[in-house]
């Protein structure tokens, strides 16, 4: 049945997500452990699209998947649970052993990196594994796909970002961040030294939303763009709107890189919380920057500095489209492959700008 399964789907993502399908009148199934919070979304978004064609699912996605899956029947299973730094592949695993095809938001650099490993399944079982279908390798690939023709070689790729602070941000995601704060990350293009995680500090200035102060993060992106686009540098940052708690962290990253025993994922949700304090500082408004150099087709310097901007809000809505672009390819067979693989050039920037227009969220480009 054409049916799409949302695990996690009423949470920071899902819900989204979950809106997207109502919209257009996709049947879909809001899963996850808390019957109440499924049940409040399933009930607004029934009276927000009342041709919507809702169900709920309430289980646990790490003891109980196979059997809802066997009842369920779902074409597709998109999978939002994070964080995916610390994840197994055992959700994925288990939607190809049952026959269904499964998309994921992940970033984590290694976990999207090695997804490959289930190809060979996935294509025995006639399905399609897709993961990191977020905005990162997402979007950012969507950004390169459009311009890569313009250059005959990138020696460069800065980008990173910046959500607003009071945008909601969920644990998952602040569990992903601790995972790397104050270590070392793995070797990339460009990267001549040890490159440790939320330090080299800049500030990038963007159009509408002013200056946000930048650090490194790690994400898949550091391997499969220069794989795919032959890129010789690349360098990628996130940034908090407070510059108070966006440099608090930075410290903290360096007691971790001196040695000292903190561990950071273990106080997730007490950090997470506390973070919280600093919401009202700021905005919801946040951004994301590409910063393409490189050589034209001539041989002469070209670069192009490209800028998403999401206000009211709305900015949060930019990391759930891979995923609806490509659940919604595969219950029209418009996409009918099989086969395991990051989320690289697999939407356009025109596809992703559709899917987009309806919220506040413009693009600048120069």
């Amino acid at each position: 049945m054409n049916k799409i399964l949302v695990l996690g789907g009423y949470g920071n993502f899902g819900w989204r997500i979950s809106r997207a399908f109502a919209k257009d009148g996709i049947p879909f199934v809001i899963a996850g452990r808390s019957e109440q919070k499924a049940l409040k979304l399933a009930d607004s978004l029934q009276k927000q699209y009342p041709s919507a064609k809702i169900e709920t699912a309430i289980f646990d996605v790490n003891s109980e998947l196979e059997p809802q899956l066997e009842s369920i029947k779902p074409k597709v299973v998109i999978n939002t649970c994070g964080p995916f730094q610390t994840a197994d592949y055992s959700v994925a695993e288990t939607c190809v052993k049952c026959g269904v095809n499964y998309i994921d938001l992940a970033d984590g650099r290694d976990f999207v990196n090695g997804i490959k490993s289930l190809d060979k399944q996935a294509k025995e079982a006639g399905v399609l594994v897709i993961s990191g279908a977020s905005t990162v390798p997402g979007l950012s690939s969507a950004v390169l796909e459009e311009y890569k023709n313009e250059f005959s070689e990138i020696d460069s790729l800065i980008f990173g970002i910046a959500p607003g602070a009071k945008a909601p941000r969920g644990l998952a995601t602040t569990k992903a961040i601790l995972t790397y704060v104050g270590k070392p990350l793995k070797p990339f293009a460009g990267s001549q030294s040890k490159v440790y995680g939320w330090q080299d500090l800049y500030r990038q200035k963007y159009p509408e939303i002013g200056t946000r102060w930048m650090a490194n993060c790690e994400i898949p992106d550091l391997d499969l763009l220069p794989e795919k686009y032959g890129i010789k540098s690349i360098r990628f940052s996130a940034g908090m709107e407070s510059s108070l708690l966006h440099l608090s962290i930075w410290l903290i990253s360096w007691l971790v890189r001196l040695g000292l025993p903190v561990n950071l994922p273990k106080h997730a949700e007490f950090l997470w919380k506390l973070s919280n304090i600093f919401d009202p500082m700021g905005t919801v408004d946040g951004g994301m920057h590409m910063l393409i150099k490189g050589k034209d087709k001539d041989g002469n310097k070209h670069e192009r500095n490209w800028f998403i901007i999401g206000k009211k809000n709305e900015g949060p809505n930019i990391p759930t489209i891979p995923a609806i672009i490509i659940a919604k390819k595969i219950i029209t067979v418009e996409l009918n492959e099989s086969g395991a693989m990051p989320c690289v050039g697999m939407v356009t920037l025109a596809e992703y700008m559709e899917e987009l227009k309806e919220f506040n969220i413009k693009t600048y480009l120069n």
